[in-house]
């Protein structure tokens, strides 16, 4: 599990709007800070380095170097990590719940 501390670093890069759509568009494949500062006309590259620095000391977001160039790959872990503390067990129960409804008008 996640120390205190780094889960504060992982909530607190989750906090923002854009991190997270940073983080989405990661998911989908790595992308260049280039790349990103291109999908964020609004912002300027100082910024998205920025948000990109809070992403990486969050161990959202990890960082390769090809010359001059700087690939960003998403880590899914530490939210996996944060899922299977503050989540996971409250959807087993949700998922119980539902199954029992189910059952319940089925029955009916």
């Amino acid at each position: 599990m996640l120390a205190e501390e780094q889960q504060d670093k992982v909530f607190k890069a989750l906090a923002d709007h854009r991190r997270r759509r940073m983080l989405d568009l990661l998911r989908d494949a790595p992308r260049t800070t280039g790349d990103l500062c291109e999908l964020f006309a609004g912002l300027d590259r100082c910024t998205v380095m920025q948000h990109l620095g809070v992403l990486e000391k969050a161990d959202l977001v990890i960082v390769k170097r090809e010359g001059r160039t700087r690939w960003n790959y998403l880590n899914p872990l530490p939210i996996r990590e944060i899922h299977d503390r503050w989540i996971s067990r409250y959807a087993t129960g949700a998922v119980d719940l539902l199954a029992r409804l189910k059952r319940d008008m089925e029955g009916s």
